[in-house]
């Protein structure tokens, strides 16, 4: 592999810096990003916020820098002897020619086999369609109990029991003890899943643990406890860790909280907010039958009324048939002398209309007749012109000049020879008559 590949480069004399400079483009261009795995030794953290260490193994050590921009969202704090894997950048600090890597991250050693088996284990379960939101059972609108599958000494039952006194204190909470982190942890949470399906003394679920690593909350990452939460006849929420935190028990259950917090809330309603729901239901009804009363109030006076005696109502309804009969008889004499002044005004158009027509027929005939004499006139004067110019045409035809006796001389080009100078002796030619041509060899020129 050729570290220079610009021609002529080798025998030129570089510079330290040229050479410092053009070994980092070389490092940086053919070396991806890549993992490295080793033991921190020698940690700095300057003020400006970048880490610079070592990375080390039995045999051998490189430098490494992690800038601040890069470091500052990390929720745990490398120090020295602890393995870690560094995903970096491979280069060379031209100033000083030290090679070091630039790191972009860095985790604690062990943990790329943890993300590699969450990976595989979610895409398995994916491709099984335990992810499938069809497949997510709905959570009870007021459920009548809730259980609790936590551990008895952890925060988060302290926080989802005080959330759930807060907002819905009458509400009967049952708690399935068990583990949450440690080998044994994830059959321990299968088997309280399973317990409180067989149980089936509660309408939701709450399946909770506080904030930590990858390892802390591996329990949840299992697929025993998977294959729990999907088999779960009862809906199932998640709480698990921090808003940041997944694991595969949240993409299989059936409604993912961000924090045991928010699972409580997920599943409780305020008693606040329901009494005030109450209430304004309450108020609606309350409204709703009044104005029904009210309604019914009204149309009960209309029909007092229109119960009037029946002779009454007779005679009110033939003084209605005797107005509408003398407006009918109205409309239609007003329509019938409409229609008459009408049929006048037709009448008078046609009139007018007849006298137009003897006055245009007059005009037509008129103008028929100057139209005959001007295209007769006009015809003749073109008549005249056409055979003027047919005469014109029949005196620059070449044929008729070739018919008088004349002939046209051709060279034996063929182009037409118009002087003597044109043509030389021994050159063949030829010559079109009227009626036919003739080819010849000039034996004598003349110029005059």
């Amino acid at each position: 592999m050729n570290l220079f590949p610009v021609t002529g480069l080798a025998r030129k004399i570089l510079t330290v810096s040229e050479l410092n400079n053009n070994t980092r483009q070389f490092l940086e261009q053919n070396i991806p990003l890549l993992w490295v795995k080793g033991e921190i030794s020698n940690l700095k953290r300057y003020q400006s916020g970048h880490w610079y260490f070592s990375l080390k193994d039995a045999e051998a050590q490189v430098r490494c820098v992690l800038f601040s921009h890069k470091n500052r969202y990390f929720d745990w704090q490398p120090a020295d002897g602890m393995q870690v894997e560094v995903l970096a950048l491979v280069t060379l600090y031209e100033p000083r020619g030290d090679f070091q890597l630039n790191v972009e991250t860095i985790r604690r050693a062990g943990l790329g086999e943890l993300f590699e088996a969450f990976e595989k284990l979610k895409a398995k379960l994916e491709k099984a369609g335990f992810f499938n939101p069809g497949k997510k059972k709905k959570l009870p609108d007021l459920p009548k109990q809730i259980g609790i599958i936590t551990s008895l000494d952890t925060a988060a039952l302290r926080d989802v029991l005080s959330t759930l006194r807060r907002r819905m204190p009458s509400l009967p909470v049952i708690i399935y003890p068990t583990l949450v982190q440690g080998k044994t942890a994830a059959a321990s949470i299968a088997d309280a899943i399973d317990t409180a399906v067989l149980r089936n003394e509660c309408d939701v679920l709450i399946v909770c643990r506080g904030g930590g690593n990858i390892e802390d909350l591996w329990a949840f990452n299992e697929e025993i406890v998977a294959l729990a939460i999907a088999g779960s006849s009862i809906p199932v929420v998640s709480g698990i860790g921090h808003e940041t935190d997944f694991t595969i028990a949240d993409f299989v259950a059936d409604m993912r909280a961000p924090t045991p917090t928010a699972a409580a809330e997920l599943v409780s309603k305020d008693r606040t907010e329901l009494s005030r729901r109450l209430n304004t239901i309450y108020q609606r009804m309350f409204r709703m039958v009044l104005h029904g009363l009210e309604r019914a109030t009204q149309r009960m006076d209309i029909l007092s009324h229109r119960l009037i005696y029946p002779g009454s109502r007779i005679q009110q309804q033939l003084l209605q048939l005797q107005y509408l009969q003398d407006r009918l008889n109205k409309n239609y004499a007003y329509l019938i002398e409409k229609k008459q002044w009408v049929v006048l005004g037709f009448n008078q158009r046609l009139v007018n209309a007849n006298s137009r027509i003897v006055h245009s027929d007059r005009q037509h005939q008129v103008l028929a007749s100057r139209f005959l004499r001007a295209f007769s006139l006009y015809f003749e004067a073109h008549s005249v012109r056409l055979k003027h110019i047919q005469a014109q045409l029949s005196q620059l035809n070449p044929q008729s000049v070739l018919e008088r006796g004349y002939s046209i001389t051709f060279s034996d080009k063929g182009t037409i020879i118009r002087n003597s100078k044109q043509i030389h002796c021994g050159e063949k030619i030829q010559v079109k008559f009227a009626y036919g041509f003739c080819e010849a060899d000039v034996s004598n020129v003349k110029d005059s």
